[in-house]
């Protein structure tokens, strides 16, 4: 995107309310999956601030028995510069700040530079509420 400098403080503050106003969480995380973007509706979502989960591993969100799946999927989306689902939002387990686990919608795409270099990650996310193929009709003993 080009830009002359006179117009770049407004372009920048207009994307930067572009992402902070979004009806989505969006994060980004560079490529060894530490968050270097959180937005708002992430923090409503999942209970950190910007502030206490920017420069921190995506473990903060994931739970323990989801890391290792977790990433081996993104190290490997990384190499071959292509995620598993395409874009295609799935619904999964996160972890709230408060120690909570929720169901959340995300969708995953890669940041890529202007050579096509990959950069990260960068996901889209909304609450979810647990799939119709997870419910039983007895009780759940879910963690």
């Amino acid at each position: 995107m080009a830009t002359d400098s006179a117009a770049a403080p407004a372009v920048a503050d207009f994307f930067r309310a572009v992402i902070e106003q979004a009806p989505d969480a969006m994060i980004v995380a560079d490529r060894e999956g530490t968050i270097r973007l959180w937005n708002s509706r992430a923090q409503a979502i999942f209970g950190y601030a910007a502030s206490d989960a920017i420069g921190r591993s995506l473990d903060l969100i994931i739970p323990q028995h989801l890391r290792a799946p977790h990433w081996r999927a993104y190290h490997q989306a990384i190499l071959i510069g292509q995620t598993r689902l395409s874009g295609r939002p799935i619904v999964t387990r996160a972890t709230h700040q408060n120690g909570s686990k929720l169901y959340v919608e995300l969708a995953f795409g890669l940041l890529r530079d202007e050579q096509q270099g990959v950069l990260g990650a960068i996901a889209t996310g909304r609450a979810a509420s647990k799939p119709a193929s997870m419910r039983s009709s007895g009780p759940s003993s879910e963690g």
